[in-house]
């Protein structure tokens, strides 16, 4: 897996085979899994495990996940991983024809869809965090004016912030350091509005 940069999708066809509710969830649970089987898989997003290998090797066929070592002496699983350190596409990429234009924007609805159903359920499950989870967690909208070219800016900086503090995590859990560590959902939106 490469540790340092997402991978960005550029091609329609990647697109495409990534922009299914299922494979979406699927990645999702792999990153945060780091490496698992369709059955460690087909548990987590409730599916039975011919369904989720099917679609486990359609993003592989992609290159969006890998084979990853064998984790267990069991030689007939086959083990996945994230093949880079996430995924990311640009708008930009895709507005030079219609059909590019609408996949793009169907797969920014559903990714919208599904992060609001994560917090959904962080919010219906808030009791059964600490004091301290729900003290750490946060909810915040920011409504500055700034110029395209500032917002750029201002992606590019929470970038290098969210890179920086993934980093602390993967350094505490390599070093052993998983007491109180959680997984952690950071979901930003930047964009232009009217009124």
């Amino acid at each position: 897996m490469d540790e340092t940069e997402p991978r960005r999708i550029t091609d329609l066809d990647t697109l495409k085979a990534f922009a299914h509710p299922l494979r979406i969830r699927l990645y999702r649970a792999l990153f945060v899994a780091r490496t698992a089987t369709a059955s460690h898989l087909a548990e987590e997003v409730d599916e039975q495990v011919a369904l989720v290998s099917y679609h486990l090797r359609r993003l592989a066929g992609h290159g969006l996940i890998e084979e990853a070592p064998a984790q267990s002496r069991d030689g007939r699983e086959r083990w996945w991983r994230p093949s880079s350190q996430g995924l990311s596409y640009r708008d930009s990429d895709f507005r030079d024809a219609p059909e590019r234009a609408a996949a793009s924007t169907a797969l920014m609805r559903m990714l919208v869809e599904q992060r609001g159903e994560l917090y959904r359920r962080h919010l219906d499950q808030l009791e059964t965090w600490s004091v301290e989870w729900r003290d750490a967690s946060f909810n915040s909208e920011y409504l500055p004016r700034l110029t395209h070219g500032e917002m750029a800016d201002l992606q590019r900086e929470l970038d290098a912030l969210l890179a920086k503090y993934d980093a602390i995590g993967r350094a505490g859990e390599e070093a052993g350091e998983t007491e109180g560590r959680e997984n952690v959902a950071v979901h930003l939106y930047g964009f232009p509005f009217r009124g």
